[in-house]
């Protein structure tokens, strides 16, 4: 039950220090608590206890909770108890009974163990979702500032990692921009789904409270600062199961990123290099390898993420009122989500803002096919004449010919009366114009661009 990081001394390859402290055993316990003293205070603001109920878990609230001793006996005594929530109830209430035992006698009034770690679970969530906002964010920016001033860069566009027509970096990372703004209001709205109370005792009724239910449930969520749901969700799990979901797209889609960037610094291709730093993505044994180290936690994460959601997803067939399994599934499985999601933002946020861009590399890439990725260019100038299929394999019968011989494939097609028949050589020459070859390019980055400023207005 316990969420500490599981990455001891890799927590900060794969995770981030921030949210490592998030998840960390100090913080979850801590939110327990702030869930007991809230519901004290709640408890006083309906009349339902003492004014001075709530102020030994305030205080408290001031120290560190988590003492070594406390965390040993959690430890110890949640393998028996099956949950964290029992034996921490007892500690507190043992600790608030040392300064006013009157004030004892209410806490974890009307409420389960659930209650307290489900709650404690959304409070930590309500951190941790605005750290991975903030770094989403600068990535997307980013992408929209590259896509801008590489809108003209002209590089190979690739299918089956070979060579095709042209492309241009900015339509890339205008891509890569789109796919990150639905990732980013994607998030937003799961989170609004996912901040809410969890208030409902034994069965999700409150009937300890009698008639004091509703009026307790309202008050503890407003001194929580989260939304009321319209009923106790103990085994509704889908809002949980939406967010960290969308954390799985949002890596796959910096998975695509990193593996971009990492094919593109291969030696061999050497159009992309992540930025360099001391002691960063060097070999032990090979003095003059430079590794995309960035991208190898962003794909770790990629490849960590989806069978950790599907656990969350696996996880919400719940029994009845209360779950059985499927509630514990998820207590160290949605943190390490959260966990890897931040380092793999963390990782790619630094790649891409120190991305090194070799435009002069990828012109002489595309060079380095003598004009076979243009074939397509002539194919469908000659399919106005000859048709689409027998352009198409006179063009192909040029480029095999054109291999064969190391040749250029505009000088193979100079060479075909067929070809020449309708074209002059100055008009075969544009078709092999990469800068004509674009498409619409340009009009797709600008397009996406303005639809991802109206979006933020």
């Amino acid at each position: 039950m316990v969420t500490a990081s599981s990455s001891g001394l890799l927590a900060e390859l794969f995770s981030t220090a921030v949210m490592e402290q998030v998840f960390s055993d100090a913080s979850q316990v801590q939110q327990m608590l702030r869930f007991e003293w809230a519901l004290s205070a709640a408890l006083t603001d309906c009349g339902l206890a003492p004014t001075t109920a709530a102020a030994p878990l305030a205080a408290l609230l001031e120290a560190e909770f988590l003492t070594p001793e406390r965390a040993n006996h959690l430890r110890s005594t949640a393998a028996l108890a099956g949950n964290l929530a029992i034996p921490f109830v007892k500690i507190l209430t043992a600790a608030v009974a040392e300064t006013d035992v009157e004030a004892a006698r209410f806490v974890h009034t009307g409420a389960t163990s659930q209650d307290v770690l489900d709650t404690a679970l959304v409070l930590q969530l309500r951190e941790a979702i605005p750290l991975l906002q903030h770094d989403l964010d600068a990535v997307l920016a980013r992408c929209i500032k590259l896509a801008r001033e590489h809108s003209g860069t002209i590089l190979a566009g690739r299918t089956w990692l070979q060579q095709g027509p042209p492309v241009t970096l900015g339509l890339k990372f205008a891509g890569y921009a789109d796919a990150l703004s639905r990732h980013k209001h994607r998030l937003q709205q799961a989170s609004e789904r996912v901040l809410v109370l969890q208030f409902g005792g034994a069965v999700g009724t409150l009937a300890s409270l009698r008639g004091d239910g509703l009026k307790l449930s309202s008050a503890l969520a407003k001194r929580l600062e989260l939304r009321e749901p319209s009923l106790p969700w103990h085994t509704h799990r889908d809002n949980l199961a939406e967010v960290t979901t969308v954390l799985g797209l949002l890596t796959g889609t910096l998975g695509k990123m990193a593996t971009d960037v990492a094919l593109s610094m291969q030696m061999e291709v050497g159009e992309l290099t992540e930025p360099a730093g001391e002691g960063r993505g060097g070999s032990s044994t090979m003095p003059h390898k430079r590794n995309p180290v960035g991208c190898a936690v962003v794909l770790a994460a990629a490849l960590r993420v989806p069978p950790l959601v599907a656990t969350m997803l696996a996880a919400m067939p719940q029994e009845h009122e209360r779950g059985l399994g499927g509630w514990h599934a998820e207590w160290e499985t949605l943190p390490q989500i959260f966990r890897l999601t931040a380092g793999a933002l963390s990782q790619i946020r630094h790649v891409i803002d120190g991305l090194e861009i070799h435009a002069d590399r990828m012109a002489d890439n595309l060079e380095r096919t003598h004009g076979l990725v243009q074939a397509e260019s002539v194919s469908s100038a000659l399919a106005e004449y000859w048709g689409r299929s027998e352009a198409h394999h006179l063009v192909e019968e040029a480029t095999l010919r054109a291999v064969q011989e190391n040749r250029p494939l505009e000088s193979v097609l100079g060479e075909m009366p067929a070809v020449m028949e309708h074209f002059t050589l100055a008009t075969l020459h544009r078709l092999f114009d990469y800068r004509d070859y674009l498409g619409s390019s340009r009009e797709f980055i600008e397009r996406t661009l303005q639809s991802l400023e109206r979006a933020e207005d």
